[in-house]
């Protein structure tokens, strides 16, 4: 019988790394059918999930991960409420209970039921150790800590209910792109990723930009056209028709593309098929307004360096989060680690 420690639990992430990279058939029959069930999960946007976590899944990451923390043997049951936006967003909330030590309680979104279950099954059979410390349930009971993912309004009612256990709850969040004027052809086309990946409906999906005064946007335009296919998906096609015949009877000013709305507002949360847009003099003055909205910002995108205590990735990154890049910037791992 193998010792199910911290390097067991290590390597076994690693060959999970390597199989959501390579699946099976009966993963691979999943990634297909996926969409039958909810229509955003096309088999392309499980594929990106797929691969970006499997990615994130190697030794060198996992050590440095996981080195700063120390876990004792006093095992938590650890409520989690997952959410369900975009394939496998509740994985980096599983793979921190796991691996530290405790057992996960799991209550599913509806949109997300099929591949969690999936995955977590290969898991289990790549080490055995860990069948006793997953627990899918439709009530979460006898939990001794919460980790909640949710909307604004939802997040009212975690607070609540979970307000005598130890908790995180996660609200609504949304990622930001700031240019400079600077941008080359392959920047747009790798902030386009930024944008369009999973249909912009991630909190690491940009769903504003910060443009200089005057700004011009038909260079950004002209990269993004080959993201133009995602109009034929018609829940997407659904939202742009829409958004934008609110904008033409209300004769809102914007940009029209075809297939994406670009509209100033100084809100950060957009609709779907439309990013706001928001005009800046200054590079400080930007900084102190993002500074003051950080509760609001999962992330940054910028080629630039710039001074902001939130976190920064460059075009292209921001759906590509490091183990260490946690939701609403808690520290998870650090949080499970003091319940000890």
């Amino acid at each position: 019988m193998s010792i199910f420690n911290k390097e067991s639990k290590i390597n076994a992430f690693i060959k999970l790394g390597e199989y959501l990279q390579n699946p099976d058939h009966e993963l691979n029959e999943l990634i297909i059918r996926a969409k039958n069930k909810n229509a955003w999960f096309t088999e392309e946007q499980v594929k990106n999930a797929l691969n970006a976590i499997g990615k994130s899944l190697n030794a060198n990451d996992l050590k440095s991960w996981l080195d700063p923390y120390n876990f004792s043997n006093n095992t938590k049951k650890i409520g989690l409420v997952l959410a369900g936006n975009i394939p496998l967003v509740g994985f980096h909330d599983i793979l921190t209970v796991l691996i530290s030590g405790n057992v996960a309680q799991i209550k599913l979104s509806s949109n997300d039921d099929s591949l969690i279950p999936t995955v977590l099954k290969k898991l289990v059979q790549i080490e055995p150790a860990f069948e006793n410390s997953i627990q899918f349930v439709n009530r979460l009971e006898g939990f001794d800590a919460i980790i909640a993912t949710g909307s604004n309004n939802t997040s009212r009612y975690f607070e609540y209910y979970f307000s005598k256990v130890p908790h995180i709850i996660r609200k609504n969040r949304n990622s930001i792109a700031i240019l400079s004027g600077t941008e080359t052809n392959n920047d747009f086309m790798a902030l386009g990723k930024d944008i369009f990946n999973y249909f912009g409906l991630g909190c690491r999906n940009v769903s504003k930009l910060y443009v200089p005064k005057g700004y011009n946007f038909i260079p950004f335009f002209d990269a993004i056209e080959e993201y133009n296919p995602i109009i034929n998906h018609q829940k997407y096609n659904n939202n742009y028709d829409y958004n934008k015949s609110i904008y033409l009877v209300n004769k809102v000013y914007h940009f029209d593309n075809g297939f994406l709305l670009l509209t100033p507002n100084e809100s950060l949360s957009s609709p779907l098929s439309v990013v706001y847009y928001e005009e800046y003099e200054d590079t400080a003055d930007l900084v102190n307004t993002l500074e003051s909205r950080k509760e609001e910002i999962q992330v940054v995108v910028s080629q630039e360096e710039i001074d902001l205590t939130l976190p920064v990735v460059k075009f292209g990154e921001s759906q590509k989060p490091q183990l260490w890049d946690y939701a609403d910037g808690i520290d998870t791992m650090r949080f499970l680690a003091e319940l000890a």
